[in-house]
């Protein structure tokens, strides 16, 4: 079992060390299972799994969602959907004191159900309200806080790609779960079903990210300054207002819409999704051949990194399973005093601190295929747990001195604004997210009590 924790830990400096994520992965497996066979410490058994594995991959339909739903992110960003957004909501709220940071947090909102892609959002925000927070003379920390924060909500609002590979991965651990329980007509978890669930937390989320900027503003008024005079904030009337949110909003509501009234499958209206994103391009004008073409690369680009890493880690977790990882693992679960709370606790508590260094898709295909079956395995909600483990990671995504959404903001945002007002600024929403954590802990029911109606 000893080599089974120095594969984890060798696999974890070297991604420290900043080696590429899916060789690394694949790479170190196939070392220690050479090194294995060699020595006689490894059944080649485990590896002869491996063509089944990927062949799985290849034609798994919940996992064609993921290049289509980064195809419609990736087309809305380029049609300057955020930007037509932004300038909306800022002349909508310009006005009133903190009516920028509310902008931005609902843009932010609109922009994480629209793409589900985290660094993209926080880059486009970042690029686009911070000037204008700046200028208006907006703190710096509280600016960038703002932006950072409602960038990260595309990690649980649906169509989250992060919900999406959560949802396949928990699936499968599920099943296994029961299958180790000996129920042999397992029930399954979809990426419908947390898509469901993800919808009140995030919604909560966002209310208390709300709440959190008037309270700021009444006890800090300094720290957001009305606006004066027109620009930005001018009278908007209703028609420009309509056809600037409809468009967005329709698409959103045709996506979730037809997966929670049970019209789609995740991968249909991910298609939906990908083919409502090219028709508001064109009909904003902002679609060519050169484009399309740029648009097209760029999601092969990305799909290609998150399928080589899926690749990689079905490697990993083979000659981690071989050298009998999981049952340690299991061993020292079964071992945390508090029972199932304790051995939640101690899992998420791992699972935040990884988040500093590894990106949420290898947790999602290393940490995750690992733990999931033992915890489901003592009947906690899947559901429950998948939501649980994506507002965990987007807190680590936020959480200074690693959070990747900082990183992000610290490359667009002007030298003028400091690393350690960056810093500062994210503290409160950390805070607030670790509230909706335990809030979530406390009363399991506002995450499943959604889908047990609706299913």
């Amino acid at each position: 079992m000893i080599e089974s924790v120095l594969l984890f830990f060798s696999v974890i400096l070297l991604l420290m060390a900043g080696f590429p994520v899916a060789f690394t992965l694949g790479g170190v497996a196939l070392i220690f299972a050479g090194l294995g066979l060699i020595t006689g410490n490894f059944d080649s058994g485990y590896l002869n799994a491996l063509p089944s594995r990927l062949y799985g991959t290849m034609t798994n339909e919940t996992l064609m969602a993921v290049p289509l739903f980064i195809f419609m992110g990736i087309t809305l960003e380029k049609a300057k959907i955020a930007e037509d957004l932004l300038e909306t909501m800022s002349a909508l709220f310009g006005s009133y004191r903190g009516g920028l940071a509310i902008s931005v947090i609902l843009v932010g909102m609109l922009l994480a159900a629209s793409t589900g892609i985290v660094g993209a959002t926080v880059v486009t925000m970042g690029l686009l309200s911070l000037p204008s927070m700046m200028k208006r003379d907006y703190s710096p920390s509280l600016s960038t806080g703002v932006i950072a924060a409602s960038g990260t909500l595309g990690q649980i609002i649906p169509p989250s790609i992060v919900l999406v590979l959560l949802g396949d991965v928990l699936s499968s651990a599920y099943q296994q779960a029961q299958l180790n329980q000996g129920i042999y007509s397992p029930e399954t978890v979809s990426v419908g079903d947390l898509f469901v669930g993800a919808i009140i937390p995030g919604l909560i989320l966002v209310s208390s990210y709300l709440l959190y900027v008037l309270f700021k503003s009444f006890l800090n008024p300094a720290s957001m300054p009305t606006q004066t005079g027109s620009g930005d904030g001018s009278i908007i009337n209703a028609w420009s207002l309509l056809t600037v949110l409809l468009p967005p909003l329709t698409l959103i509501f045709a996506v979730l819409g037809s997966i929670i009234f049970g019209l789609a499958t995740i991968t249909e209206a991910a298609g939906v999704g990908a083919a409502g994103a090219v028709f508001l391009a064109y009909v904003k004008k902002a679609l060519s051949w050169n484009s399309l073409k740029t648009i097209s690369q760029d999601t092969a680009k990305l799909t290609t990194m998150v399928f080589m890493i899926l690749i990689g880690a079905s490697v990993f977790s083979l000659v981690f399973r071989g050298y009998e990882g999981d049952e340690l693992v299991q061993s020292y679960l079964t071992a945390v005093p508090g029972g199932t709370f304790g051995m939640v606790l101690v899992v998420m508590i791992a699972m935040f601190v990884l988040g500093f260094v590894l990106d949420f898709i290898e947790i999602t295909f290393v940490v995750v295929p690992i733990v999931a079956p033992i915890i489901l395995a003592l009947g906690v909600d899947p559901v429950w747990l998948g939501i649980m483990i994506a507002i965990n990671l987007q807190t680590s995504f936020l959480t200074p001195p690693f959070g990747f959404a900082l990183f992000y903001l610290r490359g667009v945002a002007p030298d003028s604004i400091s690393t350690k007002s960056i810093y500062m600024g994210a503290l409160p929403f950390v805070l607030i997210q670790i509230f909706v954590l335990i809030l979530l802990a406390s009363f399991p029911i506002i995450v499943t009590w959604l889908p047990s109606n609706l299913y």
